[in-house]
């Protein structure tokens, strides 16, 4: 007979919080629940001192926590975003004391697509001309995309508010640029652009849409990665309906990151905890829960274009991650 693994029993002290983090990690697999944005706060016995806060959202608002010192670890996307902070740059007047845990993988672009009949070849003409554009951009639950965006738009000298401003219209939507009420409403001649990320789910539609993506030139590219963008490319390769590739900004990678001054006691059992249930976390987008496959921790840890890692880890998730050898 086959030796049955050995479960550590469960406590009082442990049964309680896991009821919670089951029903609640089993409430956000439901389509028919909205509510997805998860807070967690650890916090010890008694009077002994120690709070720690997790927040699993893609939110900038974590940034701001962060620099209050009211959240510890948390996760957004893109990279960009989270370098910008480190820097003080973009999005953020002054650098904000975050650091690295590990990189999600994810390979992705912000792209500017317009439609032929605007006429329009770059983002500097919307500006010279104070296009009223009609732009569709991703609704409050992603905001970090309209904040990035945003922070392109001003490196050329205009802003989401300045198009209003000319007659034009910026409409909030949350559904990804594939579906009819955004991409639908362009062929409806409601809408005359999509300034959006995701270019894998709608990239291909562009141009039967009658659209195409504005390139970023190379005096713009090279700002925006002062600023904290890596460079990208929206490539004809993978989307053959392009005329050509496109010169764009990146908006790979999921960084799992904490505030610097973080205990190293807490960074290490989460790097521990990452690493005894890498085979059960969910990562993978478009995947089904029982399909993915274990979280690569080893690539995580790398900086490479799909986990574009620009800001230093926390010192005792390196000396972690070195331990396992995925570094």
């Amino acid at each position: 007979m086959d030796a049955q693994p050995i479960v550590p029993a469960i406590s009082p002290l442990t049964i309680r919080p896991r009821i919670f983090l089951e029903a609640a990690s089993e409430m956000m697999d439901s389509d028919d629940w909205p509510y997805r944005e998860v807070r967690v706060e650890m916090r010890s016995r008694g009077g002994e001192t120690g709070v720690f806060r997790l927040f699993g959202a893609n939110h900038p608002d974590s940034l701001q926590e962060m620099a209050a010192g009211t959240l510890d670890i948390a996760i957004l996307n893109p990279s960009a975003l989270l370098t910008m902070a480190y820097k003080g740059t973009g999005a953020f007047h002054q650098p904000i004391p975050v650091s690295t845990i590990a990189m999600i993988p994810h390979h992705d672009q912000l792209g500017f697509a317009v439609t032929e009949a605007s006429g329009l070849q770059s983002l500097d003409q919307i500006r010279e001309q104070r296009y009223p554009l009609r732009v569709s951009v991703r609704g409050s639950l992603d905001a970090c995309t309209t904040l990035l965006v945003d922070v392109v738009l001003k490196a050329h000298g205009f802003s989401l508010e300045d198009i209003v401003s000319w007659g034009g219209h910026v409409s909030y939507d949350q559904p990804m640029p594939d579906d009819p009420s955004r991409i639908g409403r362009v062929q409806n001649k409601e809408l005359d652009a999509i300034f959006d990320e995701g270019i894998m789910v709608w990239g291909h539609l562009v141009h039967d849409a009658g659209m195409h993506f504005l390139p970023i030139d190379e005096q713009h590219l090279t700002a925006l990665e002062a600023q904290g963008f890596r460079r990208a490319t929206i490539s004809k390769r993978l989307y053959p309906p392009l005329s050509m590739d496109v010169p764009a900004v990146d908006f790979s990678g999921w960084p799992i990151f904490a505030r610097r001054e973080a205990s190293d006691l807490l960074i290490r059992q989460f790097c521990e905890a990452l690493e005894a249930r890498k085979q059960q976390i969910p990562w993978n987008l478009g995947m089904g829960s029982h399909e993915q496959p274990p979280m690569p921790l080893d690539h995580m840890c790398r900086d490479t274009p799909v986990t574009p890692i620009d800001v230093p880890f926390h010192p005792a998730a390196e000396r972690f991650w070195r331990e396992k050898g995925y570094l």
